[in-house]
């Protein structure tokens, strides 16, 4: 097993981080930068974007040949491990979610002929986009199955009626994948679809209010009441639903524990720096024996979560669904994010609890960690069931 990284991906890793350096971190420090939900406004990312683009540091998970970097899973841990030591740093990129979850999963569906009309504007950063899976009044959330919303067939179209919640981007993008019901088949009853936002029958009902800070589009609620797709922007086949969805989830899962991790990795900095300066008792707090406890915990853990994370990303590489590999990442980098974010708080005493620094943003924000994309308790769920099925088995080594 060989951890070295290839010098294609280590040059792009060090342009990543000296770009984050230079053109990223300074925005994060003027409160002018910043929308009503606490995240970069789109023009300031706009012109962080103009100038990544400019750096060929765009698409690093798209192929070349639509102007991405084709860097393969490995590569893209390693680089948007780099970018998400700001939190705004993989909208540069465009490496963000939920647009990096749906450009891959179309990336790997669409026939060319789709890519040039769905895909690329999301690629080019012309539009965003959402996918709208879960539902509220007992829909599907972690359970597919409890999908409610309706696809019924009429002639070449399909009319879609239904709601979904928690649709993060909603607000303000321009594609959709749309997951509906299309029969009570318990394995093929689900069938996914592509809409654009201006197609009539559907709306916005609100901006869900959340206690962390918001991507672009917030996380919204939304109602179909007689929208019309026709058949050509079906995904896959009538019944493929639940394969699109694992699809996109499967990587999608993993580049959050790449983002998590640069995160995590920041707290690690931000708390480093002040413990070394920070004078208790005659010495500095770095001195305290205590307190290199704490730190070499949260290194310890993050150190787990990153080869937990490539090793997973390997797998993928190679063509294994890596189901229980990305189950195992998942679990532990969202609670290594929520240590990191909670210990360096707890280093910076009052200045770590203040907003002088991104510290209590991050804490915020890692809450979800734990939630979305399948919460904890499912992914230990799926290792479990694993193990039961293959015993000693689970833990064999690739050959």
């Amino acid at each position: 097993m060989d951890f070295t990284l290839d010098p294609r991906i280590e040059e792009l890793r060090l342009k990543v981080a000296a770009f984050v350096e230079q053109h990223v971190m300074p925005l994060e420090k003027d409160p002018a930068n910043y929308d009503d939900h606490e995240n970069l406004k789109e023009s300031v990312v706009a012109g962080m974007q103009e100038k990544a683009r400019a750096q060929g540091l765009w698409g690093f998970q798209m192929p070349k040949a639509r102007g991405g970097q084709e860097t393969g899973v490995v590569g893209m841990a390693a680089l948007y491990e780099e970018a998400a030591r700001s939190p705004f740093g993989p909208l540069a990129f465009n490496c963000a979610p939920p647009d990096d979850g749906n450009m891959i999963v179309l990336n790997k569906i669409l026939s060319d002929a789709q890519k040039d009309r769905w895909l690329q504007p999301i690629i080019d950063g012309k539009v965003r986009s959402a996918f709208a899976m879960t539902e509220p009044d007992g829909g599907c959330g972690s359970d597919p199955s409890l999908t409610y919303t309706s696809a019924t067939r009429e002639g070449d179209n399909w009319v879609i009626n239904g709601r979904k919640w928690f649709i993060t981007g909603a607000e303000g993008a321009q594609t959709f994948i749309l997951v509906a019901k299309t029969s009570d088949d318990p394995r093929k009853g689900l069938t996914a679809f592509l809409f654009d936002a201006d197609q009539p029958g559907w709306e916005i009902v609100r901006r869900i209010p959340i206690m962390g800070p918001e991507e672009h589009g917030g996380h919204c609620e939304l109602k179909f009441d007689g929208l019309v797709i026709p058949d050509e922007n079906r995904l896959l086949e009538v019944g493929d639903g639940l394969k699109v969805t694992q699809i996109r989830l499967g990587t999608a899962r993993l580049t959050h524990c790449m983002r998590w991790l640069g995160l995590a990795k920041r707290c690690m900095e931000e708390a480093g720096a002040y413990v070394e300066n920070r004078m208790s008792f005659g010495t500095t707090l770095a001195e305290h024996e205590g307190v290199q406890w704490m730190l070499g915990d949260v290194a310890k853990d993050i150190h787990v979560g990153r080869l937990l994370t490539m090793n997973a990303a390997w797998k993928l590489d190679q063509g294994d669904f890596a189901r229980t590999e990305i189950s195992t990442a998942k679990i532990h980098v969202a609670d290594t994010l929520h240590k990191a974010a909670d210990t360096a708080i707890q280093l910076c005493g009052a200045r770590g609890y203040s907003k002088d620094t991104l510290l209590e943003w991050i804490y915020r924000y890692a809450r979800q960690a734990r939630l979305v994309d399948g919460a904890s308790e499912i992914h230990k769920m799926v290792l479990s069931r694993a193990y039961l099925k293959e015993k000693t088995d689970f833990f064999r080594w690739g050959v």
